[in-house]
């Protein structure tokens, strides 16, 4: 019973800290949707919290493009990859990345991975959905520190090794 009441607690803590760092980039940002991409297996995942400036722009529970996010993206997040899209027409992605992100309504984009010492634990998204948007450093920054803000926390960085 106690390790059910532990896992509570830490579960509890965790989405609380979540929800606190999308929303205060939410609100630094100005963007219609801040969300959490959770890779609850290898490179399979979902949005599984989001902030948004309209109950329209919601995509809570979506799945990644699977066919796109393979093991050279995943590589490249492990390595720390940052990826600002001002303009998903003009910018020179993958068509299958393309097609993902107009189905999710997605016209800038904002990607920062949530790095812990297990790994990929997830990715901190920043979407402009009604124009582009172009991301400023002090954007970029916001996000990598809510990204390290969540990988240092007790509760998303799991039990720790010896």
């Amino acid at each position: 019973m106690s390790r059910v009441i532990n896992r509570l607690s830490i579960t509890l803590e965790r989405d609380s800290l979540v929800k606190q760092v999308t929303h205060d980039l939410h609100q630094k940002l100005g963007v219609d949707r801040v969300l959490l991409y959770y890779f609850y297996c290898q490179w399979k995942g979902r949005v599984t919290f989001e902030v948004l400036s309209d109950p329209k722009f919601s995509i809570f529970g979506s799945t990644g493009p699977d066919e796109c996010f393979n093991d050279d993206y995943a590589e490249m997040y492990l390595a720390g990859r940052v990826r600002a899209i001002a303009d998903i027409e003009a910018e020179p992605i993958a068509d299958c990345h393309r097609d993902f992100l107009r189905d999710l309504k997605v016209r800038a984009n904002l990607v920062v991975p949530v790095l812990t010492p297990n790994g990929l634990w997830g990715l901190l998204v920043a979407h402009h959905c009604q124009s582009t948007y172009p991301w400023s450093e002090a954007d970029i920054v916001a996000m990598q520190q809510g990204a390290e803000t969540l990988a240092m926390a007790p509760s998303v960085r799991g039990p720790r090794h010896s």
